[in-house]
């Protein structure tokens, strides 16, 4: 259709509801990106790859294209690479899509080892890159009614530890279902052009955004930004970050400050906190009313001296936000800064690439970053350019200022060139990684989607890396890979025929390194006797548990903890002069944190032992429940019997950080490890004693109340 100079949402080819919805939002224009969007196709079903700044709504086209979809009969898949992004993304469906319509919107992120059939009663499905993936791996049926595919996020195709999986999943999707219509999503990258050609899309690239950007650097007092227009700031404060962020803040803006690790986001919120005291009238009354009832939450979450810290900086105006947060604190944070009492955030770049939270001015605290084996190294453009992207709330700022900060004269110029007036890094494909490929190839053989050595190849022909740089690239890769896995007995191969073993198809649909279910098998070889703690060694022992930051523990304390545990430990430890002698000791000190979590432990205590942060406990909980679940599945098939019970147990065990004793009570929904506890004290130990007790006694055990007691009574 012809695209005019003003494109009205009522004039659009999409259902009526969709419109209705949009009113609803606000949105009775389109912003022109969208409008080139209409123009390349994307309501009339053409593939399209959408290159824009933040918050030009990309995702607004994208559910009006599957509006349509819908209205047909169609099904919606809407991939992301982070929960935190499934779960912004599932309430935009819901109110798009799902409102004044019968269609059912539902997200899926969790649990690798299943179909989800359940999902083929809905209409939109919001998963995660690798969800979609684990999806793939069980041939789920109901993928095969999709008629529309958004990958959002498409720029972290160049990303070493996700990409390939995207890739992978997008291959995979385009051979699957050569009908649907496919939209990516995408930051502003230099060749979006080759991205949609590989893609047989429409590109539609555009540096437009709703709050325009000024970008430039900070040197002292003076911002110079990339027209040549020099900004004076008043003296505020004798800190250049500080300076900035106050001045942003007296004029009624917010300010987001990025810093390349976690340490030091915590020490800049707590200079920016210290400011905001020694400035109180800058953060209105009522503000500071708001600000120190959000300190409360994050106090209700846990006592740690963590969320003491943090609690203190919220109630000054600023805060810290990594990945050592947990969902709980992240949410306030954010919730916080949203209502605009919260002045100031200090993040890591993982927010970045994450949640929408944007302000007036975007501070970048340095541009080098720390990388181990190499030292610093300069940023990537395309990294600066996403923090640039959260500068200039809509609605709320006129303009968006975004500034690196330049201590040294002599780099101003270097700086402005290289990333202000800079254009980002193309997108280059990670797939011919050996880690990633021993994972995707195993899952294609075992999958059906390859059945022999040259259907394998062929299949990586249709990938963007041999897009861009052809197959033969690969093919050596690939063939190795495929050595190591024929010598772990996870495939076998016939001449040019190739096929999963039935050890290696379970390891593929367990979604896990096949090189964690090769150390597992060692080590079930090795053990003679088994405790608790070997199987918590063991587990962290495996390539798919994260090294997670935390306290240094003393080499002496180690090997006395190793010595008083000797007898139970699967694998013998090893002489400190052998190069394995560290990776053991690192899996002792993981497995030290797990045995307290498991033992009832609370996470402030944890925090303070081990110096555990609660978002990392929470990540290291997750995959080492799974993996300890992958481990049972893995000894059940490969014979080992007398390991699948207690790798079975210890799964729940870590999932609910309880004893033994108490998997029966946290098996109830809605009894969680402290009322479990708190039940098993008060003498109910089994659910036959929680069947014969009345709603009277129950009422008197700390934390259960009436709604608890009812929800008991409908599962027993």
């Amino acid at each position: 259709m012809r695209v005019k100079l003003r494109v009205l949402v009522d004039e659009l080819p999409i259902p009526k509801f969709m419109k209705e919805n949009l009113k609803d939002e606000g949105i009775v224009e389109l912003y022109p990106p969208q409008a080139k969007a209409i123009q390349a196709g994307v309501l009339d079903g053409r593939n399209v790859v959408l290159a824009t700044p933040t918050a030009s709504g990309k995702t607004a086209i994208a559910l009006m294209a599957a509006s349509n979809h819908l209205a047909r009969g169609g099904k919606v898949l809407y991939l992301v690479p982070l929960r935190a992004l499934a779960s912004e993304k599932i309430e935009d469906c819901r109110k798009l899509l799902c409102r004044r319509t019968d269609f059912k919107a539902a997200i899926s992120t969790g649990d690798y080892d299943s179909s989800d059939p359940w999902l083929a009663d809905y209409d939109v499905i919001v998963a995660t890159n690798e969800k979609a993936d684990s999806l793939l791996r069980h041939n789920a049926p109901w993928m095969n009614d999709l008629s529309l595919v958004i990958f959002d996020e498409l720029h972290l195709l160049g990303e070493p530890d996700r990409g390939p999986t995207l890739e992978m999943v997008i291959t995979k999707l385009r051979r699957r279902l050569p009908d649907a219509q496919l939209i990516g999503l995408s930051a502003t990258i230099s060749n979006a052009e080759e991205i949609a050609e590989w893609l047989d899309a429409e590109p539609v690239v555009s540096e437009w955004r709703p709050v325009p950007l000024k970008e430039g650097i900070l040197h002292g007092r003076k911002l110079e930004f990339a027209g040549g227009e020099v900004q004076e700031l008043k003296p505020m404060d004798e800190n250049i970050m500080a300076n900035a962020v106050l001045n942003v803040v007296s004029e009624g803006g917010q300010a987001l400050v990025f810093a390349l690790t976690r340490s030091r986001a915590e020490k800049y919120a707590a200079r920016l906190a210290k400011a905001f005291a020694e400035r109180i009238e800058l953060i209105g009354s009522e503000d500071w009313k708001r600000l120190e009832r959000y300190a409360e939450r994050i106090l209700e979450v846990d006592r740690s001296s963590f969320s003491e810290n943090l609690a203190q900086l919220v109630v000054r105006g600023a805060a810290f936000h990594h990945a050592g947060l947990s969902h709980a604190h992240r949410s306030i944070v954010e919730e916080a800064f949203r209502s605009r009492a919260l002045k100031a955030v200090v993040a890591t770049p993982t927010l970045a690439a994450g949640v929408n939270l944007p302000a007036r001015l975007v501070l970048i605290t340095e541009v080098r970053r720390y990388q181990p084996g190499y030292g610093y190294q300069l940023i990537p453009v395309l990294e600066y350019k996403q923090f640039c992207g959260r500068a200039g709330r809509p609605g709320f700022d006129e303009v968006g200022y975004s500034a690196i900060i330049v201590r040294r004269r002599d780099e101003r110029e270097y700086v402005m060139r290289r990333y202000v007036l800079g254009q980002p890094e193309r997108i280059r494909s990670e797939l011919a990684s050996e880690k990633h490929l021993r994972s995707h190839v195993l899952a294609l053989v075992a999958s059906d989607e390859a059945s022999t050595v040259d259907g394998l190849l062929k299949f990586f022909e249709s990938t963007f890396l041999a897009h861009v740089y052809g197959a033969h690239l690969i093919e050596g890769m690939v063939i190795s890979v495929l050595e190591f896995l024929g010598s772990a007995d996870l495939i076998e191969v016939f001449g040019s025929d190739v096929r999963a073993t039935p050890l290696g198809r379970r390891v593929s649909q367990l979604y896990i390194d096949p090189l964690t279910a090769v150390k597992l098998l060692e080590m079930y070889r090795e053990a003679e006797r088994i405790s608790v703690f070997g199987l918590l060694h063991s587990l962290a022992l495996t390539p798919d548990v994260p090294r997670i930051p935390m306290k240094r523990l003393s080499p002496h304390l180690l090997e006395e903890e190793v010595e008083r545990r000797i007898d139970g430990l699967m694998m013998a430890p090893p002489d400190p002069s052998e190069e394995f002698y560290d990776e053991y000791m690192d899996a002792v000190r993981i497995a030290l944190v797990l045995e307290a979590w498991i033992n009832e432990a609370p996470e402030a205590e944890i925090y303070d032992r081990f110096g555990v942060q609660p978002g990392d406990l929470a990540a290291l909980r997750e995959v080492s429940s799974w993996i300890a679940y992958a481990a049972s599945q893995i000894a059940k098939i490969a014979g080992y019997r007398e390991l699948v019970k207690p790798y079975e147990d210890l799964s729940e065990r870590i999932r609910h950080g309880v004893r033994e004793e108490l998997l029966p009570l946290v098996r109830l929904r809605g009894i969680g490890r402290v009322r479990a506890r708190a039940l098993y004290q008060a003498g109910y130990t089994s659910i036959e004693k929680l069947r014969s007790a009345s709603p009277e006694d129950l009422m008197k055990v700390p934390g259960i109340g009436a709604s608890v007691i009812k929800q008991i009574r409908e599962q027993i």
